[in-house]
């Protein structure tokens, strides 16, 4: 029997704290199953936001999309995980991942590392928040190489992919998307390395672009201009792309979940109104 479906979805945004709180309420109104929080600067810090979300709504779970470990000293970051699922009242799911912007590194001073290095040290934060008392909150990670996959099989409630990849030589984290065929490839070893798994992991995709609309040329006109060598039918093809009309969109989402085992989605905020009937229908 196939895994339910979950929603997210990612606010990007800061805003006054009635602002935040109206916005969480909103979500939690369109059925989104879980409020999630970036790790970016110029974003909201994740945690004091979370706190905040729990105290403005009633079901939705909490959670960081996700922690960019090499922000974080992983003692430290077991003292806010603790006090944030406490506050939360154990609403807490904790993401993480390397970390893809070497700008915003820079701008903090902090060391940006080699790809190796970043794994490296998210594998150590991970083994220290398992050890840690009070982190035993649901964990999220996402990443698409294989070190990263294999740490996601070995540790993770919930693998996250992309379905993108960062531009070669980009420093400001511009991501470019995979076709269906290369995110069949990352799912299936990602399956390889996890065969030997107890219980299998909830799968999650990051959904870039959502329009229920008769017109999706239009809608994918940016990103047309952005990928030149897309065709309009390719880019309809993208995992991360769910336009059309609302049939066809619930049709794509149920198609993730056939094809990748992807039941957990997630949508950034501008996104958030857009998903809403999908949502509806698919709990219809």
């Amino acid at each position: 029997m196939p895994r339910p479906f979950r929603f997210g979805v990612n606010l990007l945004t800061p805003a006054s704290a009635g602002e935040w709180r109206a916005k969480c309420r909103r979500a939690e109104e369109l059925g989104y199953d879980v409020i999630l929080v970036p790790d970016h600067l110029g974003m909201p810090a994740p945690f004091p936001a979370l706190v905040a979300a729990a105290e403005a709504t009633e079901r939705a779970r909490l959670g960081t999309f996700v922690l960019n470990a090499g922000f974080w000293n992983p003692v430290l970051l077991a003292r806010e995980v603790a006090t944030t699922d406490a506050l939360t009242g154990g609403r807490l799911e904790l993401g993480l991942g390397t970390g893809y912007v070497q700008a915003e590194h820079d701008r903090a001073g902090l060391p940006f590392g080699s790809p190796r290095e970043r794994v490296d040290h998210l594998r150590y934060t991970v083994e220290e928040l398992l050890k840690s008392e009070g982190c035993e909150v649901p964990l999220l990670i996402g990443g698409n190489g294989d070190r990263m996959l294999r740490l996601t099989a070995e540790h993770a409630d919930i693998a996250a992919f992309t379905g993108a990849r960062l531009v070669p030589g980009s420093t400001v984290g511009r991501l470019e998307p995979v076709s269906a065929a290369e995110l069949d490839e990352r799912v299936r070893r990602y399956g390889q390395f996890a065969a030997d798994r107890a219980e299998p992991a909830e799968r999650n995709l990051l959904i870039q672009s959502v329009a229920v609309t008769d017109d999706p040329g239009a809608v994918l006109a940016p990103m047309l201009e952005r990928q030149p060598q897309l065709t309009l039918e390719q880019a309809l093809a993208l995992p991360v792309v769910l336009v059309g009309t609302l049939e066809e969109v619930v049709a794509r989402v149920r198609g993730l979940r056939e094809r990748y085992g992807f039941s957990y989605l997630t949508v950034l905020e501008p996104s958030m109104e857009a998903l809403a009937p999908v949502i509806a229908a698919l709990s219809a």
